[in-house]
């Protein structure tokens, strides 16, 4: 893979989009301004986080109302993205598994309230629950763990469940995992009796007129792809000074995730979505009980968002419109689809990078809502990762245990972080995180904590720091073995592959490389429930083979990770 050196070669370049089959709709000048609009949102997007290439498209119930293809599908060959630019479109697949299975259901073949033993008599899976259902698993409630990533697109991903524990009883809990619909893309071969390809081009693809869409990748369909890019640090926080690297390739047959396709193609299957369920000839690929399954607001996302999930298809309400979708990420690509049911209009994004096109499929509806109503259109605010417009919550000194201290200002909308005689600007990642440039702050974001709605304590890796309104408990004990835990892990798969153990107040964590943090607590039958915080525990780890007070093996969910060198 080559390093993409500082990405010089193309990013402030980005090939701004040209319009194609456009409906007599698009001559609105307030759909033409929309547009100029989108295309200078977009570029500034490509430059900030430094992403190769973009395919949107835009429709309404009735056809494409545009398409527009920015920057490279390939760095090195400075080949453009085209019409015809294939991405993988990730998990935006589930939606094609749970749409077959639907239309099964309309024939009578399938019900997803039977046990999943119905169809899969050698599923089993460790749990003292009641069984587990279609429906559990096509609403990611089974309680099943995420992943099975060291054996990509095998048959083995959903043999391989019964080595694994289920966390809690079916139905109760919304916690993503792709062996459930590994899982549920086995049954739908067992119904049909053919492989999972051929299922969906029959039932979906052929109907739809998505002639340049493959439901499974092979090295065969390497060439007509997008050329996926990635961090080249896969253990730490992107952030946009990093370069990025050609991704690992492998080839993926599995309901989860493995449908390649064109924006154009995509199009098409968001127009059944907004047609509830019909195709191009008005014939139904979807009856209307169907698509209220296939959409229907089965489980809550987030306690504290207003987002849920159907079957493979999330749902949510923006200004009084329903909207439908779902998001997509591979190793080196990412997508969203986004489908206004109410005015009628859907966005695709496919990038070959895993970044997250999310903002754009929200920012392209937004725009288009406003110019087909009229409305004057929004403005390209200023939405550097650098504006905290609560910059005040967090402003204060921090002391850790041995007496180092972190000392935060807020200058407007700015927060600062003092370090080494310098003030350094944090960037927004998520809620109460940041990101800081500086090499003292590379491998995690740091993380703030409240009490009472207050800013209190701040947090990096294992590091913990008191705020001045700190009240609670100050000092933690952990039994001695702990630890031999504390390290990095690795395994030699292209997925998540690695995380870091730390030690703080007084609990194990693992932390991914994004940022994202699990505890791990001790588990009656020896090992550790590792959950979120404040979630129940579905994943299991395990440690062991000590050499010098270190544990060398860490094994999550019967994966192994191995210790690693690097801190």
């Amino acid at each position: 893979m080559r390093l993409l050196a500082g990405l010089a070669v193309s990013l402030c370049l980005a090939i701004m989009g040209t319009p194609a089959q456009q409906g007599a709709a698009t001559h609105n000048p307030k759909l033409e301004q929309a547009y100029k609009l989108l295309d200078a949102y977009i570029d500034r997007e490509m430059k900030a986080q430094h992403v190769p290439g973009i395919s949107l498209a835009i429709t309404d119930r009735h056809g494409l109302m545009r398409t527009s293809n920015y920057g490279f599908a390939d760095i090195k060959t400075r080949a453009p993205i085209t019409p015809d630019t294939l991405f993988e479109i990730g998990s935006i697949s589930k939606s094609f598994t749970a749409t077959a299975l639907l239309q099964l259901r309309q024939e009578g073949k399938f019900d997803p309230r039977q046990p999943v033993t119905t169809y899969l008599p050698w599923f089993s899976i460790h749990s003292k629950y009641v069984p587990i259902t279609s429906h559990d698993l096509l609403t990611h409630t089974a309680g099943l763990p995420r992943d099975r990533d060291d054996v990509p697109s095998s048959p083995y991903q959903a043999a391989g469940v019964r080595e694994r524990w289920t966390g809690y009883a079916p139905g109760q809990h919304f916690a993503y995992s792709n062996i459930g619909y590994q899982i549920m893309g086995n049954v739908l071969g067992e119904i049909t009796k053919e492989p999972y390809a051929e299922t969906i081009r029959k039932r979906i693809l052929q109907p739809l007129g998505m002639s340049h869409t493959e439901a499974v990748f092979t090295h065969d369909t390497y060439r007509r792809l997008a050329t996926g890019y990635a961090p080249l640090y896969d253990d730490r926080p992107y952030r946009p000074t990093q370069p990025l690297i050609e991704a690992t390739w492998q080839e993926y047959a599995s309901g989860d995730g493995s449908i390649v396709s064109t924006a154009t193609d995509m199009a098409a299957y968001v127009r059944m979505l907004l047609n509830h369920g019909a195709g191009p000839d008005g014939r139904g690929v979807l009856s209307d009980e169907s698509f209220k399954l296939l959409t229907q607001r089965a489980v809550k996302i987030s306690a504290d968002e207003d987002d849920y999930y159907g079957y493979g298809i999330d749902s949510r309400d923006v200004d009084g419109h329903r909207y439908v979708g779902h998001g997509g990420g591979m190793i080196g690509y990412s997508s969203h689809i986004e489908a206004d049911l109410d005015s009628g209009i859907a966005v695709v994004v496919l990038e070959n990078a895993p970044l997250g096109p999310t903002p754009i499929s929200d920012f392209a509806l937004k725009i288009m809502r406003a110019a087909l109503e009229g409305r004057d259109l929004p403005t390209l605010a200023d939405d550097s990762k650098t504006r905290v417009t609560n910059a005040n919550d967090y402003q204060g000194v921090y002391t850790s245990a041995d007496g180092r201290k972190l000392t935060l200002l807020a200058e407007g909308e700015q927060l600062l972080l003092e370090q080494g005689g310098k003030r350094i600007p944090l960037q927004t990642s998520g809620k109460d995180s940041f990101l800081v440039e500086h090499p003292d702050f590379a491998l995690f974001p740091l993380h703030f904590g409240r009490e009472n709605g207050k800013v209190v304590e701040a947090f990096y890796g294992g590091d913990w720091y008191a705020g001045e309104r700190y009240s609670r408990q100050g000092t933690f004990t952990v039994p001695p073995e702990w630890e031999s835990y504390v390290g990095h892990y690795r395994a030699a798969h292209a997925w998540s592959n690695n995380f870091r153990v730390v030690l703080r107040k007084g609990k194990l964590w693992l932390i991914f490389p994004q940022g994202d943090e699990m505890t791990a607590t001790p588990s009656e039958g020896g090992g550790f429930a590792v959950a979120e915080e404040g979630e129940p525990a579905r994943e299991q780890l395990f440690f062991d083979t000590p050499v010098h007070g270190h544990m060398l093996r860490a094994t999550l969910s019967g994966l192994s990770y191995y210790r690693f060198f690097t801190p």
